[in-house]
């Protein structure tokens, strides 16, 4: 079975609650389920988690290394300025999509810049929560063991 993991960055366990016009009425645990379903529907696992703390987020990309078949992720503001994501990112060997519920380049300016894109295998963005389960609908494109 495919095993896909989705990061999730700060302030995300907010969705709802957190300008609801710009990234949507769904909660994360909405975003989940539907992932779950998604991931069902192709024959794969997920690993759903958040954080607001950057090291967890590297840590969780660091102990993935060889052991999952695509990563899923939101680094939220953590994808304008983190370098040590980046850096973890880089020594995955499997399909990075990078998904945003807003469209980063409609936004404020500082906002335009990603360190994850350079790595993404692909970008999904301005979909709200529809951006991730298209994410574990094109993995398909990516990894071999899928229906």
């Amino acid at each position: 079975m495919t095993k896909i993991l989705i990061l999730n960055g700060p302030n995300l366990n907010l969705l709802g609650k957190r300008d609801p016009d710009i990234y949507g009425h769904e909660t994360l645990d909405d975003i989940k389920a539907s992932c779950q379903t998604a991931a069902e529907k192709i024959n794969a696992t997920i690993d759903f988690r958040q954080s607001n703390h950057e090291g967890e987020l590297v840590e969780w990309i660091q102990q993935a290394i060889d052991n999952i078949d695509a990563l899923i992720i939101n680094a939220a503001a953590y994808t304008h300025t983190s370098i040590a994501i980046h850096d973890a990112l880089q020594m995955l060997s499997c399909p990075i999509i990078e998904v945003h519920l807003s469209n980063p380049q409609e936004r404020e300016k500082f906002r335009h810049f990603s360190y994850i894109t350079p790595l993404a295998t692909e970008i999904i963005s301005g979909k709200k929560g529809r951006g991730y389960t298209q994410a574990i609908e094109n993995i398909k494109k990516y990894t071999k063991n899928l229906k």
